[in-house]
């Protein structure tokens, strides 16, 4: 996680995990068992309704339907919600369900474990996850990736260094890859060591609007703000969302309020249903000083639809009743907070401050 400050508002995160994907009922056997709590399940999967789908996906299992896909998606679902431990748990229940007929379900499945190990800080239990992963298919990237942010985790730099080496030399021009090993240096304060990935990511010639806007984040990690700019000037021209929030970020880094403040709204106006840029309004409110006006952007954006980028709305919420001095409903929110997202460490620190207030 990337944060303004040692412990203050939330700007936004870099995943150091495989995006979750939904391929409903893809690689499971072929026999009469039925699948209709299964299929709801993944459509509340795809409009990230992750409560919901759990719901479904504990029927299914109760219902004895096809138990690879039930388990599965279970897992999806409780990853969703940053329940890690169960959705291990799902996972290696659907595992258990698999024959040696479904080779590509077993990676797919084992890829989800690992992921759901490593957020739930199991180190140990990642690598091993992961060597399965290596040993079944030596070009999986990601297995790579995560042992490499697992050994780090476990104080291992060179075995790291040499998993993240070889993940890259698999995978040389994704830019996402390089940003994901650089966060999880800075994530152990090593972001000196981490630096070297962003700069080899820069030798990369970008090719699209998603390139440049990946370019402009580098930058703008290495707290390099004109050369961040300068790469997002091409999507932000051609108004590409990713490229627009960022540079919002950027202007909120160099202290141009008003100008973050815009491209915020800009981005509210085409579409009124992005909860990161509701979260670029509650910066600049908070920034402005005014923690009510933050609180009503929060607000809606938590009443929007799914969980996409509702984890820093909600740490958001409480800095503002942080700045309000409301350290009740702050400690209140802190919480929930914890409770959802127990692997954040930010959040727990969060808390032991709290509990410091009146």
């Amino acid at each position: 996680m990337i944060f303004d400050g040692s412990r203050r508002t939330r700007i936004f995160s870099v995943a150091a995990a495989a995006a979750v994907c939904v391929l409903v009922l893809g690689g499971c056997r072929g026999n009469a068992l039925p699948t209709e709590k299964t299929k709801a399940g993944f459509k509340a999967v795809e409009s990230l309704n992750y409560q919901e789908a759990e719901g479904y996906f504990t029927e299914a299992v109760s219902d004895g339907e096809e138990p690879v896909a039930a388990y599965r998606g279970l897992g999806i679902a409780q990853m969703g919600q940053a329940k890690y431990e169960q959705a291990a748990e799902s996972f290696g229940k659907a595992l258990a369900a698999t024959d040696d007929k479904m080779p590509e379900t077993v990676l797919d499945l084992l890829q989800y474990r690992a992921s759901s190990q490593y957020r739930m800080q199991d180190y140990n239990g990642t690598i091993e996850t992961c060597s399965q992963i290596i040993s079944a298919d030596a070009q999986q990237v990601m297995a790579y990736f995560y042992t490499g942010a697992s050994q780090l985790h476990l104080g291992n730099q060179e075995e790291a260094a040499a998993n993240f080496d070889y993940a890259a030399s698999l995978r040389p021009d994704d830019y996402q890859l390089y940003l994901d090993i650089y966060s999880v240096y800075e994530d152990m304060k090593l972001s000196g060591v981490g630096d070297t990935y962003l700069q080899t990511a820069l030798g990369i010639a970008p090719q699209d609007n998603e390139d440049y806007y990946n370019v402009g984040k580098i930058y703008y990690y290495l707290e390099q703000y004109d050369q961040a700019s300068e790469a997002l000037n091409k999507p932000v021209k051609d108004e590409y969302e990713r490229a627009l929030s960022l540079m919002g970020r950027i202007y909120l880094a160099r202290g141009e309020n008003d100008n973050a403040n815009a491209v915020y709204s800009q981005i509210l106006s085409k579409n009124s249903k992005d909860a990161d840029a509701y979260n670029g309004l509650a910066l600049c409110a908070l920034a402005q000083g005014d923690p009510d006006k933050a609180l009503n952007y929060i607000t809606q954006g938590l009443e929007l639809p799914g969980g996409e980028g509702k984890q820093e709305l909600y740490f958001n919420e409480i800095i503002a009743y942080e700045k309000k001095l409301d350290f009740l409903s702050a400690r209140d929110k802190c919480r929930k907070y914890v409770e959802m997202y127990p692997t954040d460490e930010e959040g727990a620190k969060e808390l032991e401050f709290l509990n410091t207030r009146g």
